[in-house]
C-alpha cells in the first residue's frame, strides 16, 4: 500500500513540505523592538470606507510619498488612487490623483498603484483600471513636482499591465524591470516582466516558465545579488512563497519553485539593502483547510536574508487577530538608510512604520 502522503496532489505536498521545513525563530514584537523608529497612520481621517494596497516611494528631492487605493470597497467603482506626502514629519490629507472614469462618463474601479522614482526621470504611478484583475488594463500617470501634483493618465499598451503590486526596479543601463503578473480563469496565475527603456512609452515582455508541479503565483518583487543573479519571490494559491532566478539581468527567468516561507494567499514585498541583505515583509501563516492557499492575513511579519534561501525573522509588525487582517506591504530604503514599510490595516487605513535595519 502507497503511504498516504503519496495519495496528496502534489500541490498540497509541496505546502506541507514548506511548513514542515526548520521554523523561523519567533520575532520580536514591534512594540519592544529597538529597530522600529515610527510606527502610525497615513489616512486615519480618510472620506471614505476601506484603503487597500498602498506603495511608498522616496523622490528624488529624498522627500516621501505614499499612494493606495480607497473608496466603498475593493471592486466598487467610486474606488480611486489617492496620493499623501510626509511634509514636516506629518502626513497631508489624502488627496485622490487618478480614478476609472472612461469617456462618456462610465466609472470602473481603480487598482493597486505602484509608485517608482526613476534615475534622472519624472515620479510614475502605475495603477489598473477595469472591471478586475482578469480584466483590467495598466494605466500611468508621472509628476515632475516630487508628487505635488500629476499629468494625464495614459493607458498602457495592450499586453503591458506595469507593475502589478510591487515597485520596479531600474537597471545599470537605465531601463525598468516591472514585477508583473496576470490572472485568468482560463491560465492561471503567471508571473511575467515588463522592461521598458523610455519611461512606459515601449515595453519588452517576458514570461515566467511553469515550475513542476506548477504554482499559480502573482504580484513578484525584484531582488538583487551580488554575483549578478536576480531573484523574485511571489504570493501564490499554494501556500508557500514563490520564487524565480535570472541570470541575465531579468531577460529570462527559472521555472517558479517554491521557498520554504509559508503564504497564505496575501502579498508580499520585498528590497535589497544597501549593506546586501534582503529583507521581506510578509504574513508568516499558512494555508487553512478547505481554502485554496487562503489563511489569515496575520501576523504580519518581517524577515532577513544573506542569500535568499534562509530567512531569519527580525520583527513581528502585527499579530493581533482582525477580520481583515494586515497585508499588502509595500517596502524601501530610503537614502539615510532607514526602511519604511506601508501595509493595509484592516482594510481601514494605511500604517507606515519606519525601522532601523542596521538593528537586526
Amino acid at each position: 500500500m502507497k503511504h498516504p502522503s503519496l495519495l496528496l496532489p502534489r500541490a498540497v505536498l509541496l505546502v506541507l513540505a514548506a511548513l514542515a521545513a526548520p521554523a523561523l525563530l519567533a520575532a520580536e514584537p514591534a512594540a519592544s523592538n529597538p529597530a522600529v523608529r515610527r510606527s502610525g497612520f497615513i489616512n486615519d481621517q480618510a472620506p471614505y470606507r476601506s484603503s487597500h494596497a498602498s506603495t511608498i516611494v522616496e523622490t528624488a528631492g529624498h522627500e516621501l510619498v505614499a499612494s493606495w487605493f480607497g473608496g466603498t470597497a475593493e471592486g466598487h467603482a467610486d474606488v480611486g488612487i489617492w496620493v499623501s506626502r510626509l511634509v514636516d514629519g506629518k502626513w497631508t490629507p489624502s488627496v485622490e490623483v487618478a480614478n476609472g472614469v472612461q469617456h462618456g462618463g462610465k466609472r470602473y474601479p481603480a487598482w493597486n498603484p505602484v509608485l517608482f522614482q526613476a534615475r534622472n526621470g519624472p515620479l510614475l504611478l502605475f495603477y489598473k483600471a477595469g472591471p478586475s484583475p482578469s480584466a483590467w488594463w495598466g494605466m500611468l500617470t508621472t509628476s515632475t513636482d516630487g508628487g505635488k501634483t500629476w499629468g494625464e493618465p495614459r493607458r498602457l499598451p495592450e499586453d503591458v499591465l506595469g507593475p502589478i503590486k510591487n515597485k520596479p526596479v531600474q537597471m545599470a543601463d537605465g531601463s525598468i524591470l516591472c514585477p508583473a503578473s496576470t490572472e485568468t480563469p482560463k491560465v492561471g496565475w503567471r508571473v511575467q516582466f515588463e522592461r521598458t527603456a523610455d519611461f512606459g512609452r515601449t515595453w519588452e515582455i517576458v514570461k515566467v516558465p511553469d515550475g513542476e508541479p506548477m504554482l499559480n503565483a502573482i504580484q513578484p518583487s525584484v531582488l538583487f545579488y551580488a554575483d549578478g543573479r536576480l531573484q523574485a519571490l511571489c504570493r501564490t494559491q499554494e501556500g508557500v512563497v514563490g520564487q524565480t532566478w535570472s541570470k541575465d539581468n531579468g531577460r529570462s527567468w527559472s521555472a517558479m519553485t517554491a521557498t520554504n516561507l509559508p503564504n497564505p494567499n496575501s502579498g508580499t514585498d520585498a528590497v535589497t539593502l544597501a549593506d546586501g541583505r534582503q529583507l521581506l515583509v510578509y504574513n508568516h501563516s499558512g494555508p487553512v483547510a478547505g481554502r485554496r492557499g487562503g489563511g489569515p492575513r496575520y501576523p504580519l511579519n518581517v524577515a532577513i536574508s544573506k542569500d535568499g534561501v534562509a530567512w531569519q525573522q527580525v520583527l513581528t509588525l502585527e499579530s493581533e487577530p482582525v477580520r481583515n487582517g494586515y497585508a499588502y506591504p509595500a517596502v524601501i530604503q530610503a537614502a539615510d538608510g532607514l526602511v519604511h514599510i506601508t501595509y493595509t490595516w484592516n482594510r481601514e487605513k494605511i500604517k507606515h512604520v519606519v525601522i532601523d535595519p542596521s538593528k537586526f
